[in-house]
């Protein structure tokens, strides 16, 4: 054991590791057991030499026998248990407390030295509005076990106040409001927001699965306290996750009131890289019932084939599929500013187009069978031609702007 944990100390390549989560069905163990399971497994292939030998998942209906063991073979412990709606305020101790220091005798009992990580909460620091959390009392508790016993052990502690968490698999109706809003929404249930104007840190739980895996490899970011506020520095006594964001209530439910609202505007809303909305999404989407997982798009069709728009997004475009019957051509016209993107994905076709005041046609033979991605550029006429008399030709469209039937940037004219 010593000198696995040596090698974990250098950072050097952790040959048959194996990690003790527990807590591993609960919102954050399940988020991560994945992860690890995929490490394991070799599905991740992102986190460099970490290599994972086995994950023990350890929960409510796992037997002492089962921890004592897992305590005398693993490498790492995340401690995820932990109580946070009980029936009676002294179980938060009880859960909370009690459980930590089961698990620390464990591992003494069975000489193991190995690191040691256990979530705690925000509310830890019994600041502002925490000042009285029987929930925060509990944690602050655990957090002193965990230091003493590092203190007594020498072995590495890494202690973690978790904001508000939100994410895929997060229980709604129980301790986020973030997943209670998300499921209502998405399932069209009523929410009920008192103040708009609060403000919550959150963290997204990728983010943090992404720390947590930081932290098996001895990268862990460190951090003190100025009351709620973690302040991130090399040798703080705490560890945080580097990357939250500070959302008013407000905000939250008019984002999720745009996201409900794209099936029918097909509008998908702003969400910069690294954003908090690029996060909501797809913790919202993680919520929706099936039978909003598939819906209807609108198709408009003629004799000529059918267009159908299939997303749009205010600053960068929409994207369309066009169907075009055998020997129909499409287009011949130019646009100003607009500028389109052409991909034929299934039949035979030509594409053309003329510089407005050339008498030069460029031609483009495409197909399904070798994807090739053709640009209208502004100020060029083009047209998309089906070449097959039997089979529809079927073209992705990307246009830089959503049509605008106020100011359509559209001018007819004839390629040739």
């Amino acid at each position: 054991m010593a000198e696995a944990f040596a090698a974990f100390s250098n950072h050097k390549k952790i040959e048959k590791m194996k990690i003790l989560v527990t807590g591993a069905k609960g919102f954050v163990g399940k988020n991560l057991c994945a992860q690890l399971n995929n490490i394991k497994s070799g599905k991740a292939k992102c986190y460099g030499d970490l290599a994972i030998d086995e994950v023990f998942e350890y929960d409510v209906d796992s037997t002492q026998e089962q921890l004592d063991a897992w305590c005398g073979e693993c490498g790492f412990v995340f401690n995820l248990a932990g109580v946070n709606r009980p029936k009676n305020p002294e179980e938060f101790m009880k859960g909370n407390f009690g459980f930590a220091s089961v698990l620390l005798d464990t591992l003494k009992r069975r000489k193991n030295k190995c690191p040691v990580m256990i979530s705690s909460s925000i509310q830890a620091t019994l600041a502002g509005r925490f000042g009285d959390s029987e929930y925060g009392k509990s944690k602050k508790a655990g957090e002193e076990l965990m230091f003493n016993y590092a203190e007594e052990t020498g072995a590495k502690v890494l202690v973690y106040r978790f904001p508000n968490l939100y994410g895929k698999w997060c229980r709604p109706n129980y301790n986020s409001a973030v997943a209670t809003f998300c499921n209502n929404i998405a399932n069209g249930l009523p929410i009920q927001v008192n103040d708009p104007s609060v403000e919550l840190e959150l963290l997204y739980i990728d983010d943090l699965v992404g720390e947590m895996i930081c932290a098996l490899k001895g990268e862990e970011h460190r951090c003190e306290f100025d009351g709620v506020n973690a302040v991130m520095t090399p040798n703080g006594r705490y560890c945080a996750a580097p990357i939250t964001h500070h959302v008013k209530l407000g905000e939250i439910v008019d984002l999720l009131h745009k996201f409900a609202e794209m099936p029918q505007t097909l509008m998908i809303p702003e969400m910069p890289a690294d954003s908090f909305a690029k996060r909501l999404f797809s913790a919202y989407l993680s919520y929706l019932p099936k039978e909003k997982i598939a819906f209807a798009l609108k198709t408009n069709s003629d004799e000529r084939g059918s267009f159908t728009e299939l997303v749009r997004t205010r600053g960068c475009g929409q994207v369309s599929v066009n169907v075009s019957k055998p020997g129909v051509t499409k287009g011949q016209h130019w646009h100003n500013s607009k500028w389109e993107q052409f991909i034929v994905v299934s039949g035979r076709g030509l594409i053309e187009m003329r510089k407005e005041g050339s008498g030069e046609v460029l031609s483009f033979e495409v197909g399904g069978g070798k994807l090739q991605s053709v640009i209208m550029p502004p100020g060029y006429t083009h047209n998309i031609t089906n070449l097959s008399d039997t089979q529809d030709l079927v073209t992705v469209m990307y246009c830089n702007e959503p049509f605008d039937p106020n100011r359509p940037d559209t001018y007819f004219d004839p390629v040739k």
